[in-house]
């Protein structure tokens, strides 16, 4: 019986293709747009992951404030460049502290300008960011010291503004004053949150203080532990160290936050997780439409063949075997949407993941539960028409024109 149903659903099907795809149609694009969000959601949670992971297991983040994000520094007070260095000499186990600052400024040079973000830090904030000098040189004690107007810049920076030409040597203008360009960093590409790390000009942080800034607030500070150290000790004593030139009482609050790197994963990689997971919710929502599609184009198949549905009935046909046949018609379009959509979104996924330049994760469970979910929409949505068809009159059913 189940294999006469299923004949008869596809030659139903392939009577009239047109409108057969058409029902699938909402099916297919709900498959495809659920796994195609998850799986490009999934490639940019990783790469955030890589990317983080880049900057080594063994560093820390050090901010004011005592929570994460928009505001996280209101009414806590900024580092210094003391505290920087009372942690690097202080605290047994680190190998480099790099305190540092950011702000957007317009550079101008060789006759165009850019925008781009200038960081006023030290020398080791390019090897605990794995920042390689390709042409030139880093920065020179003296010239810490001094503040003086000397600068290194990414490779974005320089094809906007020289043309990929040799930039060692020329000045560079930056908020009312010139720098000298030192050195030209090795390209980096795009980091997972979409930011070019090759669009940068980094200057000695006495100068961002003194040119940029105007005073001497640090809300940033870097720090690497030394390869074997026991992170959580280091992490402790640092805060330790700071909560103590802070003059915090001990019924204080930390009024600062220290991240290392596998929390930094773990924070970013739930806060995408829950994005991807929005919006495949939201995609899901077409496969509802696709459903109320196939429920709609089946009613309307039930009346085009009610005299063929009594026909059925009069000669002995039970209403479990006409029940069946909808069913299996309605479960069949179904999951011809669902194959139809796991292959547009397979395609389209790499195709984004591409463009993107997130890597691209196939994920076996999404494709598995996308398909099955459109197949129990299927039968969610097939079964109120097929058992009107079921419960329709013989008598009624072979006398309607």
């Amino acid at each position: 019986m189940l294999g006469n149903a299923l004949l008869l659903a596809l030659r139903q099907i392939f009577r009239n293709p047109m409108r057969s795809i058409l029902t699938v149609l909402g099916i297919v694009i709900g498959v495809a747009a659920v796994i195609t969000m998850v799986t490009v959601g999934n490639g940019a949670t990783q790469q955030v992951r890589d990317q983080i992971a880049s900057l080594g297991s063994d560093s820390l983040m050090i901010r004011p404030g005592q929570r994460l994000g928009p505001g996280q520094s209101v009414g806590a007070p900024s580092f210094k460049e003391s505290d920087a260095e009372a942690l690097a000499t202080q605290i047994a186990g680190i190998k480099a502290v790099a305190p540092s600052r950011i702000s957007t400024q317009v550079v101008v040079a060789n006759g165009k300008n850019w925008s781009t973000s200038v960081i006023g830090t030290t020398n080791d904030y390019f090897s605990i960011n794995n920042l390689t000098i390709q042409e030139g040189r880093n920065f020179e004690q003296s010239e810490l010291r001094a503040g003086s107007a000397v600068c290194v810049i990414g490779q974005t920076v320089k094809k906007e503004l020289f043309e990929n030409h040799d930039a060692l040597g020329k000045l560079l203008r930056v908020k009312g004053f010139s720098c000298q360009i030192i050195g030209e960093l090795e390209q980096k590409g795009q980091s997972g949150m979409g930011m070019d790390k090759d669009d940068v000009v980094i200057i000695p942080l006495n100068t961002f203080q003194r040119r940029i800034s105007g005073n001497v607030r640090i809300p940033l500070i870097t720090v690497a532990v030394e390869p074997g150290s026991d992170i959580e000790r280091v992490k402790e004593s640092s805060r330790l160290l700071l909560r103590e030139r802070r003059s915090l009482s001990s019924s204080e609050m930390d009024n600062f936050n220290i991240l290392d790197t596998s929390e930094l994963i773990e924070t970013i990689s739930k806060t995408t997780q829950v994005l991807t997971m929005l919006l495949g919710a939201v995609a899901a929502v077409s496969l509802l439409v696709g459903g109320i599609g196939i429920m709609n184009i089946m009613l309307v198949s039930v009346t085009e063949r009610t005299k063929e549905i009594g026909v059925r009935l009069a000669i002995g046909a039970t209403e479990r075997e006409v029940l069946l046949q909808f069913l299996v018609e309605s479960i069949m379009l179904a999951c011809f949407g669902g194959l139809l959509g796991v292959i547009l979104a397979f395609g389209a996924s790499v195709l984004l993941t591409h463009f993107m330049g997130v890597p691209f994760i196939f994920s076996p469970g999404i494709n598995v539960l996308a398909f099955c979910f459109a197949a129990f929409i299927g039968i969610i949505f097939g079964y109120f028409p097929a058992r009107r068809a079921a419960q329709l009159d013989p008598i009624e059913a072979v006398r309607h024109e």
